[in-house]
């Protein structure tokens, strides 16, 4: 499972009740095992300096999705210190309540994290905190969301996006600070020709290719057979394409300028390759908007599935509802299941290829990492994608947010947040904002 690499390290003062202090790291870990995590590190507790030493010096060449530090019992800040600065991983601290009986603090847990959270804050390190036995299911969950999120920041921290061409003008939207990315994300956007690379390559690809892509295609959209036959094969060069060159350059995803270029010299639009690859979880973004794409990649990190760049194009005040539409490159399995997905030209370059269906209904996390005031930052809002009359060719569905369609819109406005969000199914804003704690994101909430 993603975030399944968890470093477990209790403390323990032996002037405290060891035994009870020895249960409860016991119990900690044995839940953490049996939540399918595997956890690397000495399973004795760490008593002095050090010893803190010692495991810091073994777990500095692991690479963890979680540090979880259990404070078994009170303990000066020094060990906690000594993990943090060697371990690279996101730190939660743990500790745990005790009996109110009158008579001795045996633990003083609770005190111990607080000491070491002022200790990490001082020496700006970022971490989280949870304070409850291992048997308590809101604490287990604290724990699998921040692993998760972890895991995420692991992923970014090794991934390559292409960014397929230059940004069309004016869409400042668009534009990629790459220094940022590389120094907050880690992220490595990987500069690609759009005419030597990219439009080469869908020249170059194999007919045999090209035609199992179609093949395959045939079965999942109605009307494929309607398209006109040179700009359908076209997209499904690109696709071929794109998938040739992220697997040669280990790309995780793109951000592709699809116009004008790709209708005026290629004779075909890049949607349907588009969809086709966010479908296969290696996001794409058009207008080469990268952050967009980024954006993508971590929900479908957090999710398991794909995830879909729209614009906020109408509202829908009965629905109470923002439209979200494009063209037509949301990933094929976001279809309403009630409705046939077909294929479609570009509604204003009448040319294919494209996706048309409606989104389906169901629980939506919406995202964006935005750069909107010149610094990066997470746009985060939860919602609801529901069932309406298609109002647009291409993707596109019906969003109502937790706050009024009217408010949602005019903080995205007020804020000047890009024209681009993302989304996919489920809720997943607690790893979200999770995520953003340990790359030291400020959060927008919707």
């Amino acid at each position: 499972m993603l975030g399944s690499k968890i470093a477990f390290v209790s403390i323990i003062r032996t002037t405290f009740d060891v035994p009870l202090a020895e249960q409860m790291a016991s119990q900690a870990r044995a839940r953490l095992g049996e939540m399918g995590y595997t956890l690397v590190g000495d399973a004795a507790p760490l008593t002095t300096l050090e010893d803190a030493q010692t495991r810091a010096a073994s777990l500095s060449d692991e690479t963890p999705d979680l540090l979880v530090i259990f404070q078994a019992t009170f303990a000066d800040s020094q060990l906690t210190m000594t993990l943090a600065h060697a371990i690279d991983a996101p730190i939660l601290l743990w500790a745990v309540p005790e009996e109110h009986t009158g008579g001795r603090l045996r633990l003083n847990s609770l005190c111990g994290i607080n000491l070491a959270g002022h200790a990490l804050t001082r020496a700006g390190i970022p971490y989280a905190h949870v304070y409850g036995l291992p048997s308590d299911a809101d604490v287990v969950e604290v724990v699998r969301v921040h692993a998760l999120a972890g895991a995420v920041r692991r992923k970014l921290r090794r991934a390559r996006f292409g960014r397929v061409g230059e940004n069309p003008a004016g869409f400042d939207t668009c534009l990629v600070d790459h220094a940022a990315l590389r120094e907050r994300l880690g992220v490595e956007v990987v500069q690609v020709d759009l005419q030597r690379e990219m439009f080469a390559g869908m020249r170059a690809a194999p007919q045999a290719d090209i035609e199992a892509v179609g093949a395959g295609l045939a079965t999942r959209v109605a009307g494929l057979e309607t398209m006109d036959a040179d700009a359908t094969h076209g997209t499904l060069s690109a696709y071929v394409a794109l998938r040739t060159l992220a697997k040669a350059r280990e790309l995780q995803g793109y951000a592709v300028r699809c116009w004008p270029e790709f209708f005026t010299e290629m004779g075909c639009a890049a949607c349907g390759a588009m969809s086709m690859l966010s479908d296969e979880q290696i996001p794409a973004s058009c207008e080469t908007d990268v952050n967009g794409t980024i954006t993508q990649y971590i929900l479908q990190s957090l999710s398991g599935e794909a995830a879909f760049g729209t614009d906020v194009v109408s509202v829908d005040h009965l629905a109470d509802a923002l439209v979200v539409w494009h063209c037509g490159l949301a990933p094929l399995s976001m279809a309403d299941p009630d409705a046939q997905p077909g294929v479609t030209i570009h509604s204003n370059r009448k040319l294919p290829l494209l996706m048309e269906f409606p989104l389906k209904p169901g629980r939506v996390t919406v995202a964006r990492l935005s750069a909107a005031t010149g610094e990066l930052r997470l746009v985060i809002a939860g919602g609801e994608m529901v069932r309406g009359d298609k109002p647009f060719s291409g993707t596109c569905g019906f969003l109502r947010f937790e706050r009024p369609a009217r408010v949602v819109l005019d903080t995205i406005l007020s804020e000047g947040l890009e024209h681009h969000i993302s989304l996919t199914y489920g809720d997943h804003r607690p790893a979200l904002r999770a995520l953003a704690q340990m790359l030291r994101l400020p959060i927008l909430e919707l």
